[in-house]
């Protein structure tokens, strides 16, 4: 589904396990990383896309995660103009997401990128929490920063909570 704005209805999936990490996952065939996420079908509700995009593209069920939480707001973010299918009716600039925290309370071998009619990911890994903001490609970067930064509180220890900054070194 395609808003009135030109963006697609979405859902963003972060998936934690018991260390605080989070499922990170090597798009098919390329070089680039990001988190699940998939359209929200027509008469389809965010919680269930949700579930289907993470059956079809991690092979986890309801019965293998627990939601910790859902972004309050839509996160929006717009496609590079080379990326746009101009072609499409109704053309879609970007993506307007709504986001869901899971804790993994399965097993991890439970895990399966081939559950669905063609692979999104070939590879996964766990990262630490704050790695897939610094690493997602430049124009989804502002919206896993803010999508994390609201579940940071849900997802880790205080201490950890806040996003590393580089220090400033004083000459002298």
């Amino acid at each position: 589904m395609i808003d009135g704005d030109g963006y697609r209805l979405n859902v963003g999936i972060v998936i934690c396990n018991n260390h605080g990490q989070v499922f990170w996952a090597k798009r098919y065939g390329q070089h680039s990383w990001q988190f699940p996420q998939g359209g929200i079908d027509e008469g389809e509700s965010a919680e269930q896309a949700m579930y289907r995009e993470l059956y079809e593209e991690v092979g986890l069920t309801k019965q293998d995660v627990t939601i910790v939480g859902t972004s309050r707001h839509w996160l929006r973010y717009r496609l590079p103009k080379r990326l746009v299918r101009w072609d499409s009716k109704p053309v879609c600039i970007g993506q307007k997401q709504r986001w869901f925290l899971l804790k993994l309370t399965s097993d991890e071998s439970k895990i399966d990128m081939n559950k669905g009619k063609s692979p999104e990911f070939d590879g996964w890994r766990w990262v630490s929490y704050w790695y897939p903001v610094r690493q997602v490609v430049s124009f989804k970067r502002d919206v896993y920063r803010r999508a994390m930064k609201e579940f940071a509180p849900l997802a880790m220890p205080f201490k950890e909570r806040k996003p590393h900054k580089k220090k400033k070194f004083k000459r002298g």
